[in-house]
């Protein structure tokens, strides 16, 4: 191979790095890095004329490797990467020297943010002498897709693929697609019924030729990689041949055992057959094994006599079945927050204290209540308050701001407006209206009567100090606009509780090889430029399961995932990663402990050879087991020892 003739480019990046960093001073002190044939300076390398800049020293000069001092690779390596193959040069014959993020912007001493910038030019130059040509390969791409999660985003996901004429698997874990969206009553700022929205597509996505659902479904293992995935689904039991059941509900209406309905929160119940509500899609009910007398006594089977289509069978069993997909979407959605540890507000204690969730049950047309707000007696009631906040912007539960607490606690302002005479309060920290038309909705509530109270109530209570209080609930805080504490005695209070992360989540997380940030929702791959996309090749993520959001962010992110399968479906194929590890079996001593390590499941141990193996279209180069292994059998390409002591040395100027 040629000598290494070097190329070493030192960006200003407007004034984020010429603001702090001497750029003239580092481009001559890296003319004198050995190897290094032309140094120069830009004020946006990544520009095309920075880049072309570089395609045209590398054919003037003949450079064979090239340094770029500039941002954070995780911007622009795959840029550079492009612009000096596109000159002739192998990919991975290129370095970058993030003086940005690690120098400009964390060094307020102009000198000291220099002479750190001229050690990791340095670093970056006798790093990249040691570089060699790496080769990526490329793989086929199976069209088909694998959505997890049946609720609005799923299903939108799941529609936008299938339209495009490629087959889609949605799993959804309940026995029916539509997740929290079907619950809700009425959604803002437009006062939709979430129903009437909800459902055709709930009807299109079950219907759909393209789409094939797997409710009641469990995704148990996932295998593969980016391209050419495989899954192991287990299709839990309905004891319901859905071939052969109508959904006329016959079976339904006999069942003479009831359990408290999931679907309604407790606050109705259902039967043991059941289908969680009626728009359910597929219109197949489940029978509970929990609360069905059959499986608990032995005797009943009254739902067996009376179905005349004989769909009735209590002998079935689950089943796993097997796919090939070649990218997957998780979509599993959020949990609403459970306020019965901040027992200052009474939730569990007084029965008109309700969260969010089930008041929008309680205001459904088909809620437990048939649609009227009453209390727990069947009363209406004369006052109700709004609490914001309930779990979330609170360093005890979750810091975050769930986004949509403010909004739908305006819109059950409108509603019990609209069905009611009762006084209403919001109790609010401050109100975060962002979204489109949404301030438009705040003003026209706060025209409908409605009684704001800017300060976080301090407690409920059940404690009359006058006439007025007794038999009430009051609620008790500061009024931080007056300054003043203040008591407001109502007949019901309603919590807007906090998004938060599914309890599941660590597992699913597990299973799929992505991330979780700290508040327990999936982290995607980057948070502006890449918000679909995980660490994980092939591996999307969309709505409140990546963090709170309200429903047309949501449909828009679904949208997005959607694109991005497409895209790979239409590409047909994928590259994958060259610098990743490598075992030499010769040395390789078969101890199988960078089996247990490697966190993508990228290595097998080959019994008969009694070696360890590298699946590289799975191996992500991250470097455990490189760092693992006692024999020293495993290479990292791009990051050989030789490549890593040279930076060493060369950040040691």
């Amino acid at each position: 191979m040629a000598k290494p003739k070097i190329g070493v480019y030192v960006c200003h990046c407007g004034s984020n790095i010429a603001g702090t960093i001497d750029v003239p001073q580092v481009v001559e002190f890296a003319k004198g890095l050995p190897a290094v044939a032309i140094a120069r300076e830009y004020k946006f390398m990544c520009s095309d004329p920075g880049q072309s800049m570089i395609k045209d020293d590398i054919n003037n000069l003949k450079l064979n490797r090239v340094v770029v001092a500039s941002c954070s690779p995780l911007l622009h390596e795959q840029t550079f990467r492009r612009a000096v193959q596109e000159a002739g040069i192998n990919p991975y014959l290129f370095e970058m020297a993030n003086i940005r993020e690690h120098c400009s912007w964390t060094t307020e001493d102009h000198g000291e943010a220099t002479e750190k910038a001229k050690a990791l030019v340095s670093a970056a130059v006798k790093r990249v002498y040691y570089h060699q040509p790496l080769e990526t390969r490329e793989v086929p791409v199976n069209p088909n897709t694998l959505i997890v999660g049946g609720g609005i985003a799923g299903i939108q996901a799941a529609l936008e693929i299938a339209d495009a004429g490629h087959k889609v698997y949605l799993v959804e874990k309940d026995p029916s697609i539509g997740g929290h969206m079907i619950q809700f009553d009425k959604t803002f700022p437009t006062l939709d019924c979430s129903a009437c929205i909800l459902t055709p597509k709930m009807t299109s996505a079950g219907s759909h030729h393209n789409i094939e659902l797997m409710t009641h479904s469990e995704v148990k293992e996932i295998a593969g990689f980016i391209g050419n995935f495989k899954a192991k689904i287990r299709k839990k039991a309905r004891f319901v041949d859905e071939s052969k059941c109508n959904g006329c509900g016959v079976c339904m209406e006999k069942c003479p055992w009831k359990a408290d309905s999931e679907f309604d929160l407790g606050l109705s119940q259902r039967k043991a057959i059941y289908t969680p509500f009626p728009q359910a899609v597929p219109n197949i009910p489940v029978i509970d094994k929990e609360s069905c007398a059959y499986f608990l006594k032995g005797k009943c089977r009254a739902c067996e006599k009376f179905c005349e289509r004989e769909a009735i069978d209590f002998e079935q069993q689950d089943k796993i079945v097997e796919i090939d997909v070649g990218n997957i979407i998780i979509a599993t959605g959020y949990d609403p927050f459970d306020p019965t540890p901040i027992i200052k507000y009474g939730y569990g204690k007084f029965p008109n204290v309700v969260t969010g969730l089930e008041f929008e049950r309680i205001c459904n047309s088909v809620g437990p209540t048939g649609g009227k707000i009453v209390l727990k007696d069947g009363s209406e009631p004369k006052s109700i308050a709004i609490i914001h906040c309930v779990g979330s912007r609170d360093e005890n539960y979750h810091e975050y701001c769930s986004r949509v607490c403010c909004m739908y606690a305006l819109k059950y302002s409108h509603l019990i407006k609209e069905k009611t005479k009762a006084d209403v309060y919001q109790m609010y920290i401050d109100m975060r209206c962002f979204g489109k038309g949404y301030e438009e909705f705040y003003k026209r509530l706060s025209k409908e009567g409605v009684t704001f109270i800017r300060g976080k109530p301090a407690e409920v209570s059940d404690r009359a100090m006058s006439e007025e209080e007794k038999g009430k609930l009051i609620v008790v805080g500061e009024d931080s606009l007056l300054g003043t504490i203040v008591r407001v005695p109502v007949d019901m209070v309603i919590l807007c509780i906090a998004l938060e992360a599914r309890a599941d989540a660590k597992n699913v997380a597990q299973l799929f090889s992505i991330s979780q940030g700290a508040d327990g929702f999936f982290i995607e791959r980057h948070p502006k430029l890449d918000p679909v996309a995980t660490m994980t090749e092939g591996v999307f993520i969309a709505g409140c399961c990546q963090s709170p959001k309200d429903i047309p962010d949501t449909v828009a992110q679904a949208s997005a995932a959607a694109t991005r399968v497409l895209a790979l479906i239409s590409k047909g194929k994928v590259e994958l990663e060259a610098a990743v590890a490598v075992i030499d079996e010769e040395k390789c001593s078969g101890c199988r402990i960078c089996n247990l390590l490697c966190p993508y499941n990228a290595i097998d141990f080959i019994e008969k050879d009694e070696v360890s193996r590298i699946n590289e279209a799975l191996c992500k180069g991250c470097g455990t087991c490189v760092a693992a292994c006692p024999s020293a059998a495993i290479t990292h390409k791009h990051f050989t020892t030789e490549e890593i002591m040279a930076e060493i040395e060369g950040v040691l100027v």
